[in-house]
């Protein structure tokens, strides 16, 4: 059964369920989500990815971090390990086989993490920008409240949920919303347009959304998962510009089934300008076939992108998994 959850007064809660920011339609009802199943498993309409992909690189993170620089890693997915002198910080950690509540059925990793649990550096802070199973893997979150004892920042009523299984030390920030994790670390909530869901009735009950992040010297920007909309430009108006945004480019077909949910590359693009980032890397993407294009279908269309919209290759790239990225 769902957890019963206190849903605090808010302009995107009718007191039952959150819902997308103002003039932006809800994200596609369960019915949908049955009539794609069908076209992929009864008509076929499905791209196979392979089954594996091994680990490309010898992944050694910083073991040091001077004072004013970042380090940032891709493991995969939607998950990073941002390194900073006194700050060790994961996004949406999933390190488990598959983005499923079942050992034995649903997506199933293609590449592994790039980092194992075990080689992370101590960690002081995890943000979790939803709760669909690719972003909050509770196996993943158990050991590193186990391990590591990190603090949780995640959207409004998940907090609940996360203190009945056994997670402690969590904040839960709405839309707009400011929590300061550390001294050097302030952590804003903002608006995405997606839902929630880790069972058919549980649809929208708990918040979604993304994080700035700011320090003395930086500013980040982590999306979550999220349709190309208005407030894009509104967190560039009021947080922007940022030194390094995390943008998903991946599960963006069918169109008529995932516009609302998820963005495409050339929309990550406009995201990308929308917010003022002065350097983006993608996320999303080659971890888990959770949608219907290839493999590599979003790193080719990012590439189309960057050129209609005449930005040169560094400015939004597609991380290797295991990458780390300095930003001084």
């Amino acid at each position: 059964m769902a957890p019963a959850l206190r849903f605090p007064v808010s302009d995107h809660s009718d007191g039952r369920r959150f819902f997308n920011p103002s003039g932006q339609r809800q994200a596609a009802a369960f019915s949908a989500l049955l009539k794609w199943s069908y076209q992929r498993l009864v008509l076929r309409r499905k791209i196979n990815w392979p089954k594996e992909i091994p680990a490309n690189l010898r992944v050694k993170i910083p073991q040091q971090i001077s004072p004013g620089k970042t380090a940032v890693t891709f493991i995969g997915h939607s998950t990073f390990l941002l390194q900073q002198a006194n700050l060790n910080l994961l996004t949406d950690p999933i390190f488990s086989e598959r983005a499923s509540p079942l050992s034995w059925a649903g997506p199933k990793r293609v590449r592994p993490p790039a980092l194992k649990l075990t080689e992370l550096p101590r960690v002081q802070v995890v943000l979790i920008s939803h709760n669909h199973y690719d972003h909050l893997d509770l196996p993943t979150l158990r050991w590193l409240a186990r391990e590591h004892q990190p603090q949780f920042i995640t959207t409004l009523g998940n907090k609940a949920w996360l203190n009945k299984h056994g997670l402690k030390n969590v904040i839960e920030l709405d839309w707009w919303q400011t929590h300061p994790a550390t001294a050097e670390l302030e952590v804003i909530g903002t608006p995405a347009q997606h839902f929630s869901a880790r069972w058919p009735w549980d649809r929208c009950q708990t918040l979604w959304g993304g994080f700035a992040l700011k320090t003395a010297a930086k500013s980040f920007y982590f999306t979550g998962d999220s349709g190309y909309n208005h407030t894009f430009k509104e967190i560039g108006a009021r947080l922007g510009p940022f030194d390094l945004a995390l943008i998903p480019i991946g599960a963006y077909e069918p169109r008529w089934f995932m516009q609302p949910v998820h963005c495409t590359p050339e929309e990550a693009v406009r995201i990308h300008q929308d917010v003022g980032s002065r350097q983006s890397w993608a996320m999303h993407f080659g971890t888990f076939q959770l949608t219907d294009e290839g493999i590599n279908d979003p790193a080719v269309a990012l590439a189309a992108a960057r050129i209609a919209h005449n930005l040169n290759p560094t400015d939004f790239t597609v991380p290797n998994f295991g990458e780390t990225k300095w930003v001084d």
